[in-house]
């Protein structure tokens, strides 16, 4: 028998974007089945005012709050307010800062969204959010050099969105499409900075990708591109292309942009520590 889906209010309090936040919330609620929650973000709260106007919203919406606040006097306001409607509040980065407090031996700063500071940090994600985009879909080959990973692969393989991906993390991403009958960039071939790794998928997998895209764009007919006796041959021909060069392949067929993401993180990683124990850094 199915079982009726529970649905509540989740209701996200944050000093800074929320970012933080609602990846934590998204991270918990996928394990559970059965379960909607309508999320209410409250971001950007600097003030005590902006609390009671929240609390007013929980009362009339009860449910869980969860909220990432550095500043004391917010903090206890919002949680006095939890106690007095008897809300669950979990302070979700409260056992983080624990642990750095006792492991460092000193407390936290106590400001809000330092994270999304105007450091250098937040130019490199500018800078590589500039360059992915310049060097999308194999253009601007001639600097492909400077990249610091380079992600090959046949259409629809998410080269485009694992590269934003990346960027937003500050790695300088390109991409590069193998297309049938269309030869490669030579720099590819050239290539010593960048790590090169070969984005794969399963045909049948690829095949139902493309018709899908074929559909949003009213194209109907059917071609080669969708072709499963073509398209098997072109991932095999990518696939021979990665071995032959040596480069590390993902399989993306059951993963998600972010999951890919963090198999290619984990390769550029390996790859740094490497470099290090060698003397290459």
């Amino acid at each position: 028998m199915t079982r009726a889906v529970k649905r509540f209010h989740l209701h996200l309090v944050s000093d800074a974007t929320g970012e933080t936040l609602n990846a934590v919330a998204n991270a918990a609620l996928v394990q559970f089945e059965n379960t909607q929650a309508e999320v209410h973000m409250w971001a950007l709260v600097r003030s005590k005012g902006q609390i009671e106007r929240i609390m007013h919203a929980i009362e009339s919406n009860p449910g869980i709050v969860m909220f990432t606040l550095v500043d004391r006097e917010l903090r206890e306001a919002l949680q006095e307010g939890c106690r007095r409607l008897q809300m669950r509040c979990i302070a979700v980065l409260d056992p983080v800062f624990a642990a750095l407090a006792a492991f460092l031996g000193s407390e936290s700063r106590d400001l809000p969204g330092r994270q999304h500071q105007m450091d250098a940090h937040y130019f490199d994600r500018i800078e590589a959010m500039h360059y992915s985009m310049a060097h999308d879909d194999g253009q601007m080959t001639g600097d492909l050099n400077d990249a610091d990973i380079v992600l090959v692969g046949v259409s629809r393989t998410s080269k485009t969105p694992t590269c934003i991906y990346l960027a937003n993390r500050g790695i300088k991403a390109a991409n590069v499409p193998l297309v049938p009958s269309v030869p490669l960039p030579p720099e590819l071939d050239k290539l010593t900075h960048p790590l090169v790794v070969g984005l794969t998928t399963s045909p049948d997998r690829l095949v139902q990708v493309r018709r899908n895209r074929l559909l949003s764009l009213n194209q109907k007919h059917e071609t080669e591109y969708v072709d499963l006796e073509m398209v098997k041959e072109e991932v095999a021909s990518a696939r021979k292309l990665f071995a032959k060069h040596g480069w590390p392949v993902i399989d993306v067929s059951r993963r998600s942009i972010e999951e890919t993401a963090a198999a290619i993180l984990n390769l550029y990683n390996r790859r740094g520590e490497t470099d290090l124990a060698n003397g290459n850094g």
